[in-house]
């Protein structure tokens, strides 16, 4: 009892003396503008104007795009990738956070030996004995240092960041899959701008021909408007490539064959939402790669804590407790039981500088992921000043080439009843049809920019996600399997 009573004042004292080592985690410090500078006029942000939590797609009011974008989540395999390496880092965590508990195994045995030897008159003797055991083993090493908190710190961080990473590639994807449904949308406009195209040069085409059967103009009117009518023809079948490859795409970010998935064309026509715009500071807080950058440089924090707890001493407490007999019939039986306590503590002397290169290779980490996160935080704020700047031009473009197309379609107009009255040849006709053609498909082009940099902008905010994710993530349970 006297042992029992020494092997407690030990645990407690080891409980009671116990520090942690290494560096406490401080978030590390980014300068932030005040404002974007590429803001001046934009909406500002305000709490009810945030865009839909985790559903920023449904902003765009198109039903097509919601229903893929949901898709998405389920279906896509980089986003099934990553929630495997989230599943990964908990395991991690969960291995960490064992470390705190004691070691318990149970152990039985039925040992038969036998012995010889030569008695005082040389007779040779021999003995076979059978040796009964069953027991219990425990062993606890205190984290007197704090080397398991650290470790379990590090898996922690490691788990929100992998749940980050899970969020930033859903967040590519979907914006992926917006761009790829936008520039469709692009396309069959194109398809239909041909398309209508087509049909007003077939029109021409057969004013010309009236026009040469009454020997009004020449036989090389009617070849250029066969040859425009051609190339109008061709420019409408092109078309066809792109927006197959589109579909192939959006296909794939779903998780379908491309020959499983259809997008039938429908009449497109789309409005770009406000997008509201807060402050940089917010990109902290709303970026999920950011916030997976400085949950990697927390968890590397953590482990110069690990790395430093190897200076100290291990202290262990072991246990031994059971029945030992060589009669199977007093095995269990009150006098054949045994125990042993006792604490160990071990010190590594000398280790050729092992441990110091460790700590050294830890600290180099944490400065690599702090790096990192500073790098991630820079490429954010560009990021969104790019697509500010991109919508705020665009947006300008926009409106001029509107009246580009409109001057072209009124120049078109002008031409051919100029033609019709004999006044022009045809191959002024051809120019302003040419010049208005190529304004229309510039104005589409445009309208396909604006949507990609609204897309953009979106994604660059963070697309409605929030760090406060996170937290949930570290106090959610592990899932069974």
């Amino acid at each position: 009892m006297r042992h029992a009573h020494s092997f407690l004042a030990i645990s407690l004292a080891a409980m009671l003396g116990a520090c942690t080592v290494g560096p406490n985690y401080v978030k590390p410090e980014i300068a932030t503008p005040a404002t974007f500078k590429e803001a001046q006029g934009w909406k500002a942000a305000e709490p009810k104007d945030e865009l839909p939590r985790g559903k920023w797609w449904e902003s765009f009011n198109d039903p097509v795009l919601n229903g893929l974008a949901e898709q998405v989540e389920v279906s896509n395999q980089n986003i099934r990738a990553a929630e495997a390496q989230f599943r990964q880092a908990r395991a991690l965590a969960q291995q960490a956070r064992a470390g705190s508990y004691p070691t318990v195994s149970g152990s039985g045995s039925v040992t038969r030996s036998r012995s010889g030897g030569t008695s005082s008159t040389n007779t040779n003797i021999s003995r076979t004995s059978t040796l009964y055991k069953l027991g219990l083993d425990a062993s606890w090493e205190p984290d007197i240092w704090g080397k398991v908190q650290r470790s379990v710190e590090s898996g922690n961080a490691d788990v929100q960041a992998s749940a980050a990473d899970i969020a930033a590639a859903k967040l590519s994807a979907q914006a992926e899959l917006a761009q790829d449904y936008f520039l469709l949308r692009v396309a069959d406009e194109r398809k239909k701008l041909l398309d209508d195209t087509v049909a007003a040069y077939e029109k021409s085409l057969q004013l010309t021909k009236n026009q040469y059967a009454v020997g009004v103009v020449a036989r090389g009117d009617v070849v250029t408007a066969e040859t425009q009518l051609k190339s109008a023809q061709a420019q409408a079948v092109d078309v066809g490539v792109q927006r197959a490859q589109l579909e192939h795409a959006i296909a794939v970010l779903i998780g379908k064959a491309p020959a499983e998935f259809t997008i039938a064309p429908v009449t497109f026509n789309l409005a770009l939402p406000d997008i509201p715009v807060g402050v940089p500071s917010a990109l902290l807080e709303r970026r999920p790669d950011i916030a997976a950058a400085e949950r990697r440089a927390a968890s590397a924090n953590a482990q110069i804590g690990v790395a430093q707890a190897a200076f100290y001493p291990d202290l262990t407490l072991s246990a031994a407790a059971g029945f030992q007999s060589a009669s199977f019939a007093k095995w269990l039986t009150y006098p054949s039981r045994f125990w042993t306590l006792g604490p160990s503590l071990a010190q590594i002397i000398f280790d050729g500088g092992l441990r110091k290169a460790k700590t050294e290779q830890a600290i180099a980490a944490y400065d690599e992921n702090v790096a990192n996160y500073r790098q991630n935080v820079l490429t954010a704020f560009q990021e969104v000043e790019d697509n500010l700047s991109s919508l705020r031009i665009l947006e300008e473009e926009a409106r001029l080439q509107d009246e580009a197309v409109k001057a072209a379609r009124e120049s078109v107009a002008i031409t051919t009843n100029q033609y019709k009255a004999g006044t022009v040849s045809y191959i002024n006709v051809v120019n302003v049809q040419t010049i208005a053609l190529t304004n229309e498909r510039n104005a589409l082009a445009i309208l396909g920019n604006r949507l990609t940099a609204a897309v953009q902008l979106v994604k660059a905010l963070g697309g409605g996600w929030n760090v406060s994710e996170l937290d949930e993530v570290a106090q959610a349970p592990k899932a069974e399997h």
